[in-house]
């Protein structure tokens, strides 16, 4: 199945977080990556005072299933620190799964397509980069009919 991932780090050396966990999501048994978009520095959402965040967005294909997929990337973010204390805090590592195919998953741990990827201007403009074509399953929009541009998302590298 073909996986459609954003991340994104502010605490630390950012570039090299993102680094890490794209190398380790390529050690992923059964994963290859496919394609990874340039890296955009954006502001930070939620209200919490911290650190601007690099994002972007990768497409990996997987034999895993979904939720194995998703213990994988949860894995990683652990391994590269992440401490989950703080809605939408800082963090050294995000990996979220957006997009599996152009499926619909609703359990309790995943929700596919990503429950509010159409609202964020950091998660659009890399995946139209890498996958504009691809389909919002409940939106029935392809990611380049999705996206707006955004002055506080900026190209990075």
């Amino acid at each position: 199945m073909k996986v459609y991932i954003s991340f994104g780090s502010n605490i630390g050396d950012r570039e090299y977080q993102i680094n890490e966990a794209l190398r380790k999501l390529e050690q992923i048994q059964g994963t290859k990556l496919l394609a990874v978009s340039s890296l955009y520095e954006t502001v930070p959402v939620g209200g919490v005072e911290q650190d601007d965040f690099l994002n972007g967005a990768a497409i990996v294909e997987t034999s895993l299933t979904p939720i194995s997929f998703l213990n994988e990337i949860q894995r990683i973010e652990l391994e590269l620190g992440r401490e989950r204390k703080i809605h939408w805090g800082p963090r050294t590592i995000d990996l979220d799964v957006l997009l599996i195919d152009e499926i619909v998953i609703e359990h309790d741990r995943l929700k596919v397509p990503h429950p509010f990827m159409h609202e964020r201007s950091f998660v659009l403009i890399p995946l139209a980069e890498i996958a504009s074509e691809a389909v919002h399953p409940v939106l029935n929009k392809k990611i380049r009919e999705l996206v707006t541009m955004d002055p506080e998302v900026r190209r990075y590298k």
